[in-house]
């Protein structure tokens, strides 16, 4: 059975990442440190060639994926953006840290979200049916390798989430331009869904 490689890859640093700010679908651009840090990982040929490149539509994504692969044009998957994070979109913990709000948000629970943001249960399941889309859109097309750049969270909860071996969040950070390299199987996403991880990218 035929298997497909896709490659998760983290965006380059922003200004809010460099602040320690909460920014899921705060639409910030690279900062020119990031742009810096993702040419220079780019120059140095740790980003396997692809068929195709998708990415989260948000900008700090589609400027990562632009400098990584600038020959192809970009799918955008909505689904793939980071967490909602409500009223705590651009706040720091610091600021956040004496508010029930807060406390009872990062005890965790597939129910618990910030006030107006997302629930991680449907942020959880929404990046499920986002990777989806790319693995049809890969079988569909005949693409065997594939690159998405995309958010932490996104990549984290994929490989909890779907991931084998099983491993916990810390297990899965990812730095600014990083990444892992996953091997999809229709038979293990039918399964599960669930893809084996094959490595990182550094």
């Amino acid at each position: 059975m035929q298997n497909y490689y896709l490659y998760l890859i983290r965006h380059g640093i922003t200004q809010g990442n460099l602040d320690g700010k909460y920014i899921g679908q705060t639409n910030l651009s690279l900062c020119p440190e990031g742009r810096r840090q993702i040419e220079k990982f780019a120059a140095s040929d740790i980003y396997p060639e692809v068929g195709k490149v998708y990415s989260s539509p948000l900008a700090r994504c589609l400027e990562t994926a632009e400098i990584i692969y600038p020959e192809h044009t970009l799918m955008v998957v909505d689904k793939l953006s980071e967490m909602n994070f409500g009223d705590f979109e651009g706040k720091t913990q610091d600021q956040l840290k004496d508010l029930g709000a807060y406390t009872t948000w990062i005890k965790g629970g597939r129910d618990a979200a910030p006030p107006n943001g997302e629930k991680y249960g449907d942020f959880v399941l929404r990046c499920v049916e986002g990777l989806g889309e790319i693995f049809f859109d890969m079988m569909d097309k005949q693409i065997f390798r594939a690159a998405c750049v995309t958010h932490a969270g996104v990549i984290t909860n994929l490989l909890c989430g779907c991931g084998l071996p099983k491993g916990r969040p810390a297990d899965f950070l990812c730095a600014p331009g990083d990444g892992f390299e996953i091997i999809l199987s229709p038979f293990l996403w039918q399964k599960g869904p669930a893809f084996e991880i094959s490595g990182r990218l550094s």
